[in-house]
């Protein structure tokens, strides 16, 4: 993909090309953005099962037409039941299984607070109906869907109820097979008529609560009937270029803006060269040790993101302790995870910025038969020994990677952008910014362009500094002579995460972009 998508009237990105369609329909139908998200959140939840669903999270920024900004956490908790003595004997919480699946699921909690916030004048039945549609008649399989579930088969296949629904044959589905989850469908009908918040309080709360214990779970009754999205005022940096905002601890996103924070003091350019990614690269380990000692859930953190985002000096005095010419030592403790991004804007001013996910491929792997749910392993992030910044304590609020990004830009425009990719997330954010806020490059440009990334993600176990082919040997060679352990990766390596981007300029004008290496689409008015 070369060129950028332009329109006035309303645009959607998302990672599955039908999903942004389901989005560009709810603007034609008279919707706003934040019903448009919605539809695109569930739409997801369906075509791109192996990367969310309403058994995840999800994070929101949501930005109003006179300028005023909202995030939503919903993130669930860790079970009242998930107490260290459930995990005896064991060194760390399993990745799958009925002991992975010990957090609430919050992403449905999240679409109901960005409804209420932004209000609307379209039922639930419209926003679900692509949704609807697609699990009950099918949807056509991704190679990205087909890819990872072959990658992992060995461990899926003997999660509780995994092969019914993806494996109904006994074949392992393939690229442009046919997928039907139509218990999903009766659930999203079921929310469509009872309301959203049915998943918490009504009887499909009871049938989620009866299945989870049958697959093993902790996650109770009470904990669903106790959980709901939290609204907060997102978190932000004056920069050069504008003000940049994320969202909150429990997530990474302080160290998204952090990254950009720093790599401005040190002098980026936004060109592809040795001098610039090495800085890049310097500010992610620099955001990334300080996130792996602060971040935890913010109930019980010391310190302030916002505090340390806001005070210059600090920011001066750690950009300073960054040596410009070699490579800090690595690896660290890092982090993956799968997720969703998409971005919306509508005619009247409304912009979303919206993540999802269900953490690892199709989650902890157990799948609900009856409500037709994955449900995520977010939990698996907890550390079982005690006296730790991220220690399981049951009601506590695990980690979270996903971080949802906007930025008000100084030429007045507004940016809308993400990507999923665990650890990648906060470096092809900086890496849509170096080229196309800084570097003046489209935003089609940006996202198709060659990118790093440093450390563990989406499919990858080394951490490395990983590079897709097309950069030029002697920029490889010159990051190495500096000390980098340089990886490279496929010309457009999946591993790069699935980015998307939406900018408004003073004129009303919508630019879009989606990744090419993902299924996705821009679908604009």
């Amino acid at each position: 993909m070369l060129f950028s998508a332009r329109s006035r009237k309303g645009m959607v990105t998302a990672p599955h090309h039908l999903a942004a369609q389901a989005g560009r329909d709810i603007l034609r139908q008279g919707g706003n953005a934040v019903e448009a998200a919605v539809a695109v959140a569930a739409t997801l939840s369906v075509v791109y099962p192996h990367m969310t669903g309403l058994g995840g999270d999800g994070f929101w920024i949501i930005r109003r037409p006179d300028g005023a900004m909202l995030a939503i956490d919903a993130c669930g908790r860790l079970a009242q039941n998930a107490t260290p003595e459930l995990y005896s004997g064991l060194d760390a919480v399993p990745w799958r299984g009925g002991l992975a699946a010990n957090t609430v699921a919050g992403t449905v909690a999240g679409w109901s607070q960005a409804l209420a916030y932004a209000g609307g004048s379209l039922p639930l039945t419209t926003l679900l109906a692509d949704a609807i549609d697609h699990a009950e008649h099918g949807m056509v399989v991704t190679e990205s869907m087909a890819g990872l579930m072959a990658a992992h088969l060995d461990v899926l296949s003997y999660m509780p109820n995994f092969s019914a629904l993806f494996l109904p044959s006994g074949d392992m589905p393939i690229a442009g097979s046919i997928h039907r989850n139509p218990a999903l469908a009766r659930t999203l009908k079921r929310l469509a008529t009872a309301g959203l918040g049915d998943f918490y309080h009504g009887k499909l709360a009871d049938l989620i609560a009866a299945e989870l214990a049958a697959c093993g779970s902790p996650v109770g009754l009470d904990d669903l009937n106790h959980h709901e999205a939290v609204v907060s005022a997102p978190l932000e940096t004056q920069l050069h270029h504008g003000r940049f905002f994320n969202v909150n601890p429990p997530t990474q996103g302080a160290a998204s803006l952090l990254i950009l924070a720093l790599a401005e003091r040190l002098g980026v350019k936004g060109a592809d060269t040795v001098e610039d990614i090495h800085r890049w690269v310097e500010a992610t380990k620099a955001a990334f040790i300080w996130r792996d000692q602060k971040i935890a859930d913010p109930a019980i953190m010391e310190t302030s993101p916002q505090a340390l985002l806001s005070d210059s000096a600090a920011l001066d005095a750690m950009a300073a302790g960054i040596d410009l010419d070699r490579a800090a030592p690595w690896p660290h403790p890092v982090e993956q995870g799968d997720t969703t991004w998409f971005g919306v804007m509508d005619a009247e001013g409304w912009s979303v910025s919206m993540i999802q996910s269900l953490y690892f491929e199709f989650g902890s792997g157990i799948v609900l038969p009856e409500s037709g749910l994955v449900w995520q392993n977010r939990g698996a992030s907890f550390d079982l020994r005690p006296g730790r910044l991220r220690s399981l304590v049951p009601g506590r609020k695990p980690f979270h990677t996903l971080n949802p990004a906007m930025a008000a830009l100084s030429d007045g425009s507004l940016l809308s952008y993400g990507t999923m990719g665990g650890e990648g997330q906060p470096q092809t954010q900086a890496a849509i910014v170096a080229r196309n806020v800084i570097a003046g490059l489209s935003l089609q440009e940006a996202i198709t362009a060659p990118r790093w990334l440093l450390g563990r993600t989406w499919g990858e176990t080394t951490t490395t500094l990983k590079m897709e082919t097309r950069f030029a040997p002697e920029l490889l060679d010159g990051l190495r002579d500096l000390g980098h352990d340089v990886e490279s990766l496929t010309p457009f390596a999946t591993a790069m995460g699935h980015a998307g981007a939406i900018r408004r300029y003073e004129d009303g004008t919508l630019e879009g972009a989606t990744d090419p290496r993902s299924d996705g689409g821009v679908a604009a008015l």
